[in-house]
């Protein structure tokens, strides 16, 4: 079984990235159950906006695709920005819209049969929208969002230090983040074992 993990951080490497050192935490309870992990800064990449999976010349979309199509579980990786996803996760989504005309040799759309989860930091509140915004975008393009697939970080109301600056709230987060890999990786299991049948009129 294979993750892949999809930075939105608007941080190009090699900056260090709050919402990814949170995401270690899933991503290292996930190998625990011998899941491969892929990492993916979208920063790094070329992707220009649109809704096509391929949009010609220059354009690095299609090879993430390519990475989505081979992972079971997707865990999407984004800061708060003034109460929303940040702006690279909101471009991610828009570029997966092109999957929902997509289907497997089946008929199957292409999304259905993964699952998907969030993973929020921000030293501002609105966490919880984040993770509503992306999960049922996610939902629509055809992923599984088990329940409790999420987890986060904030300082809370007010300016503040940055996740790896402060120790508050850790415990919680990193407890959360271990219940999402667990129920990640039994959704996905199942799913495995009794996939979503193609739709038939």
């Amino acid at each position: 079984m294979k993750a892949l993990f999809l930075s939105c951080t608007l941080k190009p490497s090699p900056a260090p990235s709050n919402t990814e050192a949170l995401a270690d935490v899933v991503a290292s309870a996930l190998q625990e159950r011998g899941v491969a992990v892929d990492r993916l800064r979208l920063t790094d990449l070329s992707v220009p906006p649109g809704v096509e999976t391929d949009l010609g010349d220059g354009d690095d979309w299609p090879a993430v695709h390519e990475r989505l199509l081979d992972a079971e579980i997707l865990v999407v990786v984004t800061p708060t920005w003034l109460g929303r996803p940040s702006s690279v996760a909101q471009r991610m989504l828009e570029r997966m819209d092109a999957m929902l005309s997509e289907t497997s040799s089946d008929g199957t759309p292409v999304a259905y049969n993964r699952v998907a989860g969030v993973v929020v930091t921000g030293n501002e509140d609105g966490a919880h929208h984040v993770i509503s915004e992306i999960s049922g975008a996610l939902g629509d393009i055809g992923y599984t969002v088990p329940g409790q697939a999420w987890t986060y970080w904030n300082q809370g109301p007010g300016p503040g230090p940055e996740y790896p600056d402060t120790e508050h709230g850790h415990e919680w987060s990193h407890s959360t983040g271990r219940l999402m890999a667990h129920n990640l990786h039994a959704v996905a299991s199942a799913l495995a074992a009794h996939p979503v049948p193609p739709h038939e009129d």
